[in-house]
C-alpha cells in the first residue's frame, strides 16, 4: 500500500516536472501578468498587448528637445527570446520549492528597428549638426547686454558617443536620453590665442560686474553689464585696451556720458509733459519752472567712485532741483490746473477735486498772455500790493508761480470765464473769484505744481 502511494506521488512529481519544462512554475509574475503554467507564446502574447512604445525624446545639453517616433525607424520588439531565457534558467525538477513562494521578475523585449531611418533621423538634428570641427572659435563679443565669452569648444558633442547613448536607450526602450548626463560633452582643446581671451574674459567679466542701482522715483534703474560695458577703454580697431600692467581701463568721460544721458532722460524741468486734463483729455505742455534736476557733477563723482569700489547699493541720485516727486511722472496727484482755453481752474488733492472755479487769465489782446507750462507754488503771501506799470493793486491772497506771475484774487472784477482774458484779461496773473481763492490759498502748500496750457 505505501508502495503504491509513493509510486503514484513520484509520478505525479515526475509529470509536473516534465510539464514545467515548457511552462512557467508555479506562482511566477512576469511584467504584471500572470504566468503559472503559461507557454511561452501565451505569456509573449499577453506581454505584448500589454506593452507599448511610442518612441524616444532626446534632450541635448540646452535641453532642447528632439523627437523619434517609433514609426520613423521601424521600431519593433518581442519578449519571446527574453522568456526563453527566463524559462532555460528554471529548474524543473525543483518545481515543488515554488509552492512556497511567490516571484515577481521584469524583463525587457528584444528590440530591433531600422539602422539606416535611425541614422536619418539623428543626421537632420540640429545638436547632431552642431558637433566637432576644428574652426571653432573663442572670442569677446559685444552684444545689448554687455560683453559676452563665445566658446564654441566649450561642451562640445562627441557625435559617436551620442549616437551610441540613443541606441542604447532604444535597446532598452526607454522614452527618453539626455546626451549630457551620457557624457556626450567634452571641451576641445585650445591654442595659447584662445586661452589669452579666456584670460581677458576673466578681466572683462569683473569689469562688467556692478551691482549699483539708481532709484529714479518708483523706477530701479540697474547699472548692470549693458551699461558698464560702454565705460571700457577700446583700441581704435575696436579691441578692448589694457594698460602696462594687463589691466582693463576705464574709459575716460565715460562716466560723465552716462550721467548727461541720465539727466537728458529724467530732468523734467521745462520739458513735454503729456497731461491728462479735466475737461479736453490728454495734451502736451512743455516749458516751466517744475521738475527735477539732477546734480550732474555730483554724480558723476559718486558713480566714479561707487563703481571703481565695487559698490553694491541702491543710489537715490543728488538733485539741483526737486518736484514733489522723483522719476518722468514727476506730478503726482496733488496739483492746481489751469485750463486757459476753457478759464477754468481746479485744484486736486491726493487725486480728488476740492476745487472748482472759473478764472480771467492774462490779455491776449495786449500780448499779456500768462504762459503756459508746469510751474510750481513757490510761496504764499496776504495782503499784498501787486506793483507794474501804471497800477497797483491790493490783493488779500498772493500765490506766485512763476516770477512775478501768480494766482490772485481779484476785488475789482465782476465775472469770470468765457472770452473775458481775450479783451480785457490781467497783466498775466490768474485772478481768481475770492471765495474759490481764499479755500485755495489754505489748503495749497508751497512747492505744489501747477500746470498751465491753453
Amino acid at each position: 500500500m505505501v508502495l503504491i502511494v509513493v509510486s503514484q506521488l513520484l509520478l505525479v512529481y515526475v509529470g509536473l516536472a516534465v510539464y514545467y519544462r515548457n511552462a512557467f512554475e508555479y506562482g511566477t509574475w512576469i511584467n504584471n501578468v500572470y504566468c503559472t503554467g503559461k507557454s511561452i507564446e501565451a505569456v509573449n502574447t499577453e506581454l505584448l498587448e500589454a506593452f507599448s512604445y511610442e518612441g524616444i525624446t532626446i534632450y541635448d545639453k540646452e535641453q532642447r528637445s528632439y523627437q523619434i517616433t517609433a514609426q520613423d525607424i521601424d521600431f519593433q520588439y518581442d519578449f519571446a527570446a527574453a522568456l526563453q531565457m527566463y524559462l532555460d534558467r528554471q529548474n524543473p525538477w525543483l518545481w515543488v520549492d515554488s509552492l512556497w513562494r511567490t516571484r515577481q521578475e521584469t524583463i525587457r523585449p528584444v528590440t530591433s528597428y531600422s539602422e539606416e531611418k535611425l541614422a536619418a533621423c539623428l543626421a537632420g538634428m540640429d545638436f547632431m549638426r552642431e558637433g566637432e570641427t576644428d574652426d571653432r572659435r573663442v572670442e569677446i563679443v559685444r552684444t545689448e547686454a554687455g560683453y559676452e565669452l563665445v566658446n564654441e569648444r566649450s561642451g562640445v558633442l562627441n557625435i559617436g558617443l551620442a549616437g551610441q547613448a540613443v541606441r542604447e536607450a532604444l535597446k532598452n526602450s526607454e522614452t527618453s536620453v539626455s546626451l549630457s548626463e551620457s557624457g556626450c560633452y567634452y571641451d576641445m582643446e585650445l591654442t595659447p590665442e584662445m586661452q589669452e581671451i579666456l584670460h581677458e574674459w576673466e578681466l572683462v567679466k569683473e569689469f562688467q560686474d556692478c551691482h549699483i542701482i539708481y532709484q529714479m522715483g518708483e523706477e530701479m534703474l540697474p547699472i548692470d553689464a549693458s551699461v558698464v560695458c560702454d565705460w571700457i577703454a577700446v583700441n581704435e580697431d575696436g579691441s578692448i585696451a589694457l594698460d602696462e600692467t594687463g589691466a582693463l581701463q576705464l574709459r575716460e568721460n565715460a562716466v560723465a556720458e552716462f550721467i548727461n544721458g541720465l539727466a537728458a532722460e529724467y530732468d523734467t524741468v521745462g520739458g513735454i509733459r503729456q497731461f491728462h486734463t479735466t475737461a479736453r483729455g490728454t495734451v502736451a505742455i512743455e516749458g516751466g519752472t517744475y521738475g527735477n534736476r539732477i546734480d550732474k557733477t555730483a554724480e558723476t563723482s559718486y558713480l566714479t567712485e561707487a563703481f571703481l569700489r565695487r559698490a553694491d547699493e541702491i543710489h537715490v541720485p543728488a538733485y539741483l532741483q526737486t518736484a514733489w516727486k522723483q522719476g518722468k511722472e514727476d506730478i503726482g496727484d496733488t496739483y492746481v490746473e489751469i485750463d486757459m482755453g476753457e478759464q477754468m481752474m481746479y485744484y486736486y488733492l491726493n487725486g480728488q477735486l476740492q476745487v472748482e472755479t472759473p478764472i480771467v487769465t492774462g490779455n491776449t489782446s495786449r500780448r499779456m498772455g500768462t504762459p503756459a507750462g508746469v510751474n510750481f507754488v513757490y510761496a504764499k503771501q496776504q495782503n499784498r500790493i501787486l506793483r507794474g506799470e501804471g497800477y497797483a493793486s491790493h490783493v488779500n491772497f498772493w500765490m506766485p508761480v512763476k516770477g512775478n506771475i501768480g494766482i490772485h484774487d481779484a476785488s475789482w472784477r465782476s465775472s469770470y470765464g468765457g472770452t473775458i482774458y481775450q479783451t480785457n484779461g490781467s497783466h498775466g496773473c490768474i485772478n481768481t473769484p475770492y471765495e474759490a481763492m481764499s479755500r485755495i490759498y489754505e489748503m495749497v502748500e508751497v512747492g505744489t505744481p501747477v500746470v498751465m496750457f491753453y
